[in-house]
């Protein structure tokens, strides 16, 4: 088993011996990240091999992940030592913060046995250090517009470097700031905690901060330090709402103080929150930084991708994503033949109108095994369960165009024609893919009365 340490101080200078050339961008290399939010992630880290691994546990410490390796070269060659690593943890090998070329390397030395996934809401904002700088061109034009009324509201408001002696005022304001932030409580705990950690140890991290004060009063403040030789990292932005337009001052005074080493700026994920993501675009990034998590699939696992790649024909990534977030083997029921997965279908917990409600989805069977009804064995397998944990109805989506299945799932005792409109915290595609034609055919225990005009089907794990 590979020896992890803790992140503490005096570990910086190696680890920046990996990170500071690395030219990877995610925020999540950043020292003072690693040492910052330790106690929610708990970073630890190892040389293997000639490369730098940080080790995080996520998922509220469920799970542990490893980052993407850095270092010079093919990291294809640790991985198995990684594998080896989580296997002995209990876990399989879960590899996250991956860029485009990482997840290529994974593809050419373990082609097809890890699923993929990227995250919006976890991808980094990155911008051109000078477009911040600057804000020239039209584009940026309502921005200096905001910039323009505020210097002319608050034309005593200065810029001050980020000093210890200012770190009482920060931390004041950041406690009222969190006061009207309060839908997303422990979050912003933990930002607080990271924060004051911040704050004890701010020259040893290498950190550099900037305020905006208006008259003596302080409207904003912001930290941040490097990514790798070129990228800076904003940590922690935060301003005092009362004074419109502090948020777009201190942005644009803090990338003006930031060494010119500094060409990129990475202002960091918007955690899937619109009003975040549109403040974040409005500044029109220079890319996004991809953050894929690769999971070393279960032999079931790769035999369900193999099998709904042959039967739906849906890109890759779709069937990565179910898989990553939705699929259990508790959840299937399989056919075998001829020593491999013929057919499949996945019982999926859903709350809807009618009450607890299994949806029966992805029924496929190889073309190789059609016509030996193995969907229907698996459907009076489905029908059985579900009859027998007492759920109060069931739904299917039969593939638009097949009317064939509408009478194939008749048998079964499914019938109507019923819109349906899935429910699930990340928002993901459980129907065809076109809203239009998701309409749901239903069993129900006790058939009585008529279907509801429409199914919100909501997820229950």
């Amino acid at each position: 088993m590979i020896e992890f340490k803790p992140v503490r101080l005096e570990d910086r200078a190696v680890i920046e011996r990996y990170t500071m050339p690395s030219g990877i961008c995610n925020c999540d290399l950043a020292f003072a990240n690693m040492y910052c939010w330790q106690a929610v992630f708990h970073s630890a880290w190892a040389e293997i091999g000639g490369f730098l691994v940080i080790r995080f546990q996520i998922d509220g410490g469920e799970r542990i992940g490893y980052m993407q390796p850095v270092g010079e070269g093919d990291f294809g060659p640790i991985l198995p030592l990684l594998r080896e690593d989580a296997h002995a943890h209990g876990q399989r090998l879960r590899i996250i913060g991956l860029t485009d070329e990482g997840r290529d390397t994974i593809r050419r030395v373990v082609p097809c046995h890890f699923a993929f996934e990227s995250d919006r809401a976890l991808e980094d904002y990155v911008y051109s250090a000078d477009d911040l700088r600057n804000l020239a061109g039209r584009r940026y034009q309502p921005k200096r517009n905001h910039i323009n009324r505020f210097t002319s509201e608050y034309p005593d408001y200065r810029y001050e470097e980020l000093t210890p002696d200012r770190f009482g005022e920060c931390m004041a304001l950041e406690r009222e700031w969190r006061k009207a932030h309060e839908g997303h409580t422990s979050e912003l705990c933990a930002e607080q905690r990271a924060m004051q950690r911040a704050f004890e140890h701010f020259e040893e991290l290498g950190l550099i901060g900037g305020c905006i004060y208006v008259g003596d009063r302080l409207a904003a403040f912001t930290y941040g330090s490097a990514v790798n030789d070129h990228t800076f990292d904003t940590h922690v932005e935060k301003a005092d709402t009362e004074f419109d337009g502090a948020f777009t001052v201190i942005n644009k005074l803090f990338a003006q103080h930031l060494p010119e080493r500094f060409t990129l700026i990475n202002r960091e994920e918007d955690l899937g929150l619109d009003g975040l993501r549109q403040a974040k675009l409005s500044y029109h990034p220079a890319f996004l930084q991809h953050k894929f998590t690769a999971i070393c699939m279960h032999p079931d696992e790769l035999a369900c991708k193999d099998l709904w790649m042959k039967a739906f024909g849906d890109d890759e990534q779709f069937a990565d994503s179910f898989i990553m977030r939705y699929y259990s083997r508790r959840r299937m029921l399989t056919a075998e033949a001829e020593g491999r997965t013929a057919a499949m279908l996945h019982l999926l917990p859903f709350r809807t109108e009618l009450g607890r409600t299994t949806y029966i989805y992805g029924v496929a069977t190889d073309p190789a095994f059609r016509g030996r009804g193995l969907a229907s064995q698996l459907m009076r397998e489905a029908m059985r369960l579900i009859a027998d944990r007492g759920d109060d109805a069931a739904f299917l989506i039969p593939t638009p165009g097949k009317e064939w299945l509408r009478e194939f799932y008749g048998r079964f005792g499914f019938a109507g024609d019923v819109p349906t409109e899935f429910v699930s915290a990340d928002r993901f595609d459980f129907g065809t893919g076109d809203a239009a034609a998701d309409r749901a055919m239903v069993w129900r225990r006790t058939p009585e009365g008529p279907l509801p005009e429409q199914l919100t089907a909501s997820w229950h794990s």
